[in-house]
């Protein structure tokens, strides 16, 4: 009797679940290892001996990351912003001071991969912290937002804006040294705030403002370190690059899939024209190979993702629930948009992933995790952050 009673309430939790989330997330990952071996398969045999060790490792990456967002998606969300007993502080404040000592770390004494010291090794593995940032911000940006919302819902547009940078200054410890390494990664985490900052706001007109002065931060970082400089005026002057140039051949291979593609597996460009080309240029093999029909068939997959999660944003029972779906909403916009329009120079070259389909694991990982969390949150729940601020503040930091 017990074990049937257990039974019916595992599946009265399962069946509170978005499954139409989850199938698309496992649904580009699938498509996503079937391209790595695709791209990979070449190199990975000419370099290694063995066509399907990408295959292999993005595999077991998959296996981990559905293990890993089903295992969160079982944790109440609330917990991250209740206090602990013993610490007397939240999850998500814990979670802010260790992005802060691992980045700073990292800065000073970081693991160099591919001329980046963006990385912390841990044995045989390394970790790149300015992705764990991304879950922080995510929690963070929401936890920070609800409790002070109603210092950029003031009714002046001063301080509103006032109000804004200061929560923006809340996470400058992290987004600093980020943006000195990394600005793709700092532009994804400014992002992320935003998107919670905007939802949050009531007065929606002086956020053009502060877009316009987080995109003149961006680019006065681009003009400060030289490299990053070149390739602003590579962009602006691509005639000047050269034929050989990763950004050039991905273009050529886009081009010569025409609207159908030459095929599964037909690519030229990757064999070895175009390196690393199963991580961040991997949707110009797509296009190479399945042709402009493939590429918008995988943005209309992104289209369905991003539509399920705000709609779990829109039904979330509390400010805090629909804040952490928009986070992660803006988070995966963000990295679909600035890969394609890399790989299209439609914007300067720069290092960022393509969600759930390119490879590796840090990336794959945290973006399954963070999947788990809107799950948890697209569940009915029977006991909300209660509204009444006397209550949030014997449950929640002040």
């Amino acid at each position: 009797m017990k074990r049937k009673a257990a039974t019916v309430k595992i599946k009265n939790v399962l069946s509170n679940y978005d499954a139409i989330l989850a199938i698309l997330v496992l649904a580009i990952c699938a498509f996503g290892l079937v391209m790595i071996y695709s791209a990979s398969s070449y190199r990975a045999a000419y370099y290694y001996g063995d066509s399907k060790l990408y295959l292999r490792n993005q595999g077991m990456f998959i296996v981990i990351g559905a293990i890993l967002m089903v295992a969160v998606s079982m944790i109440d969300y609330k917990y991250y912003f209740r206090k602990l007993k013993l610490l007397h502080v939240p999850p998500v404040i814990l979670l802010w001071a260790v992005c802060v000592g691992l980045q700073w770390y990292v800065f000073f004494s970081g693991h160099s991969v591919g001329g980046s010291a963006r990385w912390i090794k841990l044995g045989a593995f390394s970790i790149q912290p300015s992705e764990i940032a991304k879950v922080c911000f995510v929690l963070g940006g929401s936890f920070i937002a609800a409790r002070k919302k109603k210092m950029i819902n003031t009714g002046s547009s001063l301080k509103n804006i006032l109000g804004v940078i200061f929560l923006y200054l809340l996470f400058a410890p992290i987004l600093v040294p980020v943006a000195l390494q990394n600005l793709s990664s700092a532009i994804i985490l400014a992002g992320i705030l935003t998107c919670i900052y905007f939802c949050t706001s009531m007065d929606k007109k002086y956020f053009l403002f502060v877009i316009l002065a987080l995109g003149g931060a961006a680019l006065a970082l681009g003009l400060f370190k030289g490299y990053r400089s070149e390739r602003i005026m590579h962009w602006l002057y691509p005639e000047t690059m050269d034929p050989a140039d990763q950004i050039m051949q991905g273009m050529y291979a886009i081009a010569s899939g025409g609207l159908f593609g030459k095929g599964l597996g037909n690519s030229v460009q990757k064999l070895g024209n175009m390196p690393e080309v199963h991580t961040d240029m991997i949707f110009t093999i797509i296009c190479e190979e399945l042709g402009i029909i493939g590429g918008i068939a995988l943005v209309g997959l992104f289209l369905l993702l991003l539509w399920r999660i705000f709609s779990i944003a829109l039904k979330a029972p509390d400010l805090y629930g629909a804040l952490i779906a928009t986070g992660v909403f803006g988070q995966i916009a963000i990295q679909v948009l600035m890969n394609i329009a890399v790989v299209t120079n439609s914007m300067p070259a720069t290092g960022v992933p393509l969600p759930f389909v390119s490879y590796g694991g840090s990336n794959l990982l945290i973006l399954m995790a963070e999947i788990g969390v809107v799950l948890n949150v697209s569940k009915k729940t029977v006991d909300p952050i209660p509204d009444d601020e006397d209550a949030e503040d014997d449950m929640l930091l002040s």
